[in-house]
């Protein structure tokens, strides 16, 4: 049934990625329209039972500051402790009893409050989630349960290396861009945020110009319609319009340095990338896939210096490339990752080589979008990065088009001044090495 629903998805997407036309013409299984004021897209899968329905709060971090940083998060996961039609005990009960889920999901660009059930329950599953973002209690005694999760959550994450060496990059990745601050919160803001101050996001912030609602499962649009018209239709409209943040700024390279006994080093530095609207954004995306592959053989396969060498793209709104390795030798593998990109820089890959790595990169890009859940997310991000929802079909066409000469261009244009976070011991790496790149 997976690999049946697979091939029905990679089906659509390769007949669609001829023109703008033919991709409009091919998904007949996707539509979109507004209810209320609220942009709605709907992918019909008869396949399953399964529905997923998620609706995206816009803006991110662009909707915080530093002491406010995690309200939302905040407020949503406050609303699994009751709500005004649903206390805390009737809202667990029913939620088991339906077998449903409820997913809250923050990311820099936008907070996702989604719900997994399936087709008998969705009336009843959709009831309960809508409760939950409409009209959420915010009871102090259960305001003070949830921060301390939250703060116990954000303090066990300093004990493990690879979220700790990951909050250090992006704060020195990103200063002076939204993106530095946490969409999760920090302790400083997790320890401060007041009942009354989600009470009045909620009645600021949960309106409908800050949502795009995107649903997948078998629902006929007239059914999805009447939910929507009956519950997030009656919110208010608010004044919120989406735009792409700026780009991350360029600046010279630069190293955070962490003392930590550890036994391995965590390594971890970000470049600057394009807006995900940019051409170069998929160049980029491939530039850092080809460097993967040729770090992994030379720095994990052959010389055995790690466990885990990767280039990673973050896949924002304003995208950056980095680069991943933990390792007992980081001189010696910063040295190699540095050979490797400026081997990226002076040369271009095979046209050969480029066309295996697609068809690799595209059979696995299908295997992370194979659910409901992830095709939902899929939709929105075509929706809100390029402007409609049908460019998702198009991504099969987006990648064959990266020839060898964008690899290089993207990597020479974007893979420079890495600002790195470096966690373990300092007293082995070349603080130089790093501000090198």
């Amino acid at each position: 049934m997976i690999l049946r629903r697979l091939l029905l998805f990679v089906a659509v997407v390769c007949v669609a990625a001829g023109s703008a036309t033919a991709q409009t013409a091919a998904d007949t299984l996707t539509s979109s329209f507004t209810v209320d004021g609220i942009p709605v897209i709907l992918r019909r899968n008869t396949s399953n039972n399964v529905v997923v329905a998620n609706v995206y709060l816009l803006g991110g971090v662009r909707q915080v500051t530093q002491a406010t940083s995690g309200i939302e998060p905040f407020l949503l996961t406050v609303s699994e402790h009751g709500t005004l039609h649903y206390p805390k005990a009737v809202l667990r009960r029913r939620t088991s009893a339906l077998g449903s889920d409820f997913v809250v999901a923050p990311t820099v660009d936008w907070t996702m409050f989604g719900a997994r059930t399936i087709t008998t329950v969705l009336d009843s599953a959709w009831a309960i989630w809508a409760d939950r973002l409409m009209y959420p209690a915010i009871q102090p005694a259960e305001v003070e349960l949830v921060r301390a999760q939250l703060l116990s959550g954000e303090k066990q994450e300093q004990d493990d290396p690879d979220a700790y060496v990951s909050d250090l990059a992006d704060s020195i990745a990103f200063m002076g861009h939204p993106y530095a601050v946490s969409e999760t919160g920090n302790v400083t803001s997790l320890a401060s945020i007041t009942a009354q101050q989600l009470r009045d996001y909620e009645r600021t912030q949960i309106v409908k110009s800050r949502m795009l609602v995107v649903v997948v499962g078998d629902v006929t649009r007239p059914h999805l319609e009447a939910l929507i018209h009956a519950t997030l239709g009656k919110l208010p409209e608010g004044s919120y319009k989406w735009t792409l943040p700026d780009p991350i700024p360029v600046t010279p390279s630069s190293a955070v340095l962490v003392q930590r006994d550890l036994p391995t080093n965590y390594i971890l530095g970000y470049f600057a990338g394009p807006l995900a609207s940019s051409p170069d954004y998929t160049a980029l995306r491939v530039a850092a896939t080809v460097l993967t592959g040729q770090m992994f053989a030379e720095i994990r396969g052959r010389q055995n210096l790690t466990y885990d060498v990767h280039a990673p793209f973050l896949e924002h709104a304003a995208s950056a490339a980095g680069l991943y390795v933990t390792t007992v030798s980081p001189d010696t593998t910063l040295k190699l990752m540095k050979f490797f990109i400026n081997q990226l820089q002076a040369e271009t890959v095979t046209n050969e080589g480029l066309q295996r790595l697609e068809l690799q990169f595209i059979t696995q890009y299908f295997l992370d979008n194979e659910t409901n859940a992830s095709q939902a997310d899929f939709l929105a991000r075509a929706q809100l990065y390029q402007g409609d929802y049908r460019r998702a079909m198009s991504f099969v066409q987006d990648l064959k088009s990266v020839t060898p000469d964008a690899v290089q261009a993207a990597a020479i244009k974007y893979m420079k001044n890495a600002h790195w976070a470096y966690l373990g011991d300092t007293t082995k790496v070349d603080r130089r090495l790093l501000e090198s790149f």
